[in-house]
């Protein structure tokens, strides 16, 4: 193995990670500025209220997007074990 598969693999290993936690960030991201916005509007200052709806909407996202991540995760698994098998 030399330094050019050595990068090529953590630059793959760094996309799969981006591409998986993809659908949770844009979901907290989309939340947050909604509740944002819903308390710049009503000043309402409750801490409580950024909390819980992001909360419960990163987890129906991890929920929904469960196939999506796994797919992304076994493709990059199959293809580090085909190098390892092949030697690199």
């Amino acid at each position: 193995m030399n330094e050019a598969d050595a990068l090529d693999i953590v630059q793959y290993a760094i996309w799969t990670v981006l591409v998986a936690s993809g659908p949770a960030v844009v979901v907290a991201m989309v939340v947050g500025v909604g509740i944002a916005l819903v308390q710049a509007l009503t000043q309402v200052q409750e801490i409580t209220l950024t909390f819980v709806p992001k909360i419960v909407a990163i987890l129906l996202a991890v929920a929904f997007s469960g196939p999506f991540v796994g797919s992304q995760l076994s493709s990059f698994t199959t293809v580090i074990f085909q190098r390892i098998e092949s030697g690199f």
